[in-house]
């Protein structure tokens, strides 16, 4: 059995990815359904019983009539766990979201050839939609506001 060394190139998935963007769309605006009128910021907190695992922070950064721009960061988290950081384009007219930063990479390619100078992978900008796709998902599913509303 001869083994083939050379490995097919990675092709990106546009129906995927784009589904992957909707779906992180209406995530966003489950959380943040103002972000369109007014800049400023929203604070989930992530506990388990009494113990509070962490707090997202969703900033409004832009607001313009058919995009925002966000920035979400975890706050207080395990100690183990690396902080994650997200600058996010909100395509309004489109229903789209898509990460367009992780901590200080920008502007991401469809597709990266491997191995590469920044050492990105070859689908680096699905997984980071994916990621925040699973992280807004999380924070839906467990999250509460941060302070008690009186």
């Amino acid at each position: 059995m001869v083994m083939n060394l050379l490995r097919e190139r990675y092709r990106l998935d546009l129906v995927e990815l784009q589904a992957t963007c909707a779906a992180n769309y209406a995530r966003l605006m489950r959380l943040l359904p103002d972000m369109r009128e007014q800049l400023g910021a929203r604070q989930v907190a992530l506990s388990q019983g009494e113990r509070l695992l962490g707090v997202l922070t969703l900033d409004v950064l832009d607001a313009c009539p058919y995009t925002s721009t966000l920035r979400l960061r975890q706050e207080l988290s395990l100690p183990w766990l690396p902080l994650p950081q997200l600058e996010v384009r909100v395509y309004h007219d489109a229903r789209m979201a898509e990460v367009i930063g992780a901590a200080k990479a920008r502007r991401f390619r469809s597709t990266y050839p491997y191995p590469n100078a920044a050492m990105h992978q070859p689908d680096e900008k699905t997984q980071l939609n994916q990621f925040l796709g699973e992280w807004l998902g999380h924070c839906l599913a467990c999250g509460h506001e941060l302070q008690p509303v009186i």
